[in-house]
Formats: C-alpha cells, sequence, structure tokens
C-alpha cells in the first residue's frame, strides 16, 4: 500500500482528507438541529433532547456537561444565564449524544442488509495547480458494503480511527490509485 500523502497543497491543490468530508456527510445525515445554540429555541432543543430520559442524562454527562439538575432547570425555565463555556458544553454534549442515538439506524440505513451504499468521490481542485504537475483525476464511484468501523468511529468523535476506518474499509478497494482519493473536495452517500 502506497504512503500518505505528506505535503498536501504544496503546489496549490484544495480539499479536505476523505475522512473528514465523510464525518460531515454522515452529519448531515444524521439532522442536527437547525438554530444555533446560542438561540433561545436552539438552547431549549438541545436540553430537551439532553434531558428527556435517565439515559440521556447519563450520556451527556459522559459527554462533559457536568451541571446540576437545578440549574438545568433552570437553564429550561429562562430564570438563569448561560456562560460561553457552557454553551460550548452542551453543544458538545448534544452532538455526541445524537451521534449515538442515530449510529445503528445510520449503520442500518448504509449497509442496507449487506447490498452497501454507493459513495460518490468527487476530485480535489486543482485549478491553482501548474499543468504539469496536475494529476490525473476523476468522478468515481465505489459500494461500500461495511461501513461498521466508519459509523462507530464517526459516533465515538475519534478523527483518527475514523481515518484508519475510512482508508481501510473503503478507499484502499479503489485500486492501486487509491491515494489520489485521500483528499477530495466532496464525498457522496447515495443513502
Amino acid at each position: 500500500m502506497p504512503e500518505r500523502n505528506l505535503e498536501f497543497g504544496r503546489y496549490g491543490a484544495r480539499g479536505i482528507k476523505g475522512h473528514e468530508a465523510v464525518a460531515r456527510q454522515l452529519d448531515a445525515l444524521a439532522g442536527f438541529i437547525a438554530p444555533p445554540v446560542t438561540t433561545c429555541r436552539g438552547l431549549l432543543a438541545r436540553l430537551h433532547c439532553l434531558t428527556r430520559s435517565d439515559r440521556a442524562r447519563r450520556a451527556a454527562r459522559e459527554a462533559g456537561l457536568t451541571v446540576t439538575d437545578r440549574t438545568l432547570k433552570a437553564w429550561l425555565d429562562g430564570r438563569r444565564a448561560r456562560s460561553k463555556k457552557n454553551l460550548e458544553r452542551i453543544e458538545t454534549a448534544y452532538r455526541i449524544v445524537r451521534r449515538h442515538n442515530v449510529a445503528r439506524s445510520l449503520l442500518a440505513r448504509l449497509n442496507r442488509a449487506g447490498r452497501g451504499t454507493r459513495v460518490e468521490f468527487h476530485p480535489l481542485n486543482q485549478s491553482q495547480v501548474d499543468r504539469p504537475r496536475q494529476r490525473a483525476v476523476s468522478f468515481r464511484t465505489l459500494n461500500v458494503r461495511h461501513g461498521d468501523r466508519i459509523v462507530e468511529a464517526w459516533a465515538d468523535d475519534d478523527p483518527a480511527a475514523l481515518d484508519d476506518a475510512w482508508i481501510s474499509d473503503a478507499v484502499v478497494d479503489l485500486g492501486s490509485e487509491w491515494s489520489q482519493d485521500e483528499y477530495v473536495t466532496n464525498i457522496g452517500f447515495a443513502a
């Protein structure tokens, strides 16, 4: 297996790592709450999600939201202001809890009972690269049948594990030129 790109963008190519594009696409499929946490509506929706059951409260505490039930009630009633740090903790806890809540259904949706999901690789942008240094890259598709490790790493919010799972479970199946798809402009799932 060839080595990964060490000096990406040296000659002007633009793109993002494939696993980052995958995480972004899985986040879009997960359907997070649209209003930001700084708005009243967004904050209340996140707090209701984090406090509606004992399991959600435990998960929120494990995710770093370590405030008392009294403080949570005061936030829900609007009697107490939230600091910027607490808003960040609420957002982080909400994303972690939401990812774990949708991971199983998202995995079933992507695996489709062994049939897998078609994944589209949109090549990196080489418009700023001098003509002799440009690589021949094209739009490619691949059917990914086993997304277990990919979804698990995404749900755990572990970029290193997601990168490893993405490369070993999906991208290497593209053949000997797999490293051309290490950086992309976008990844799309037909899910």
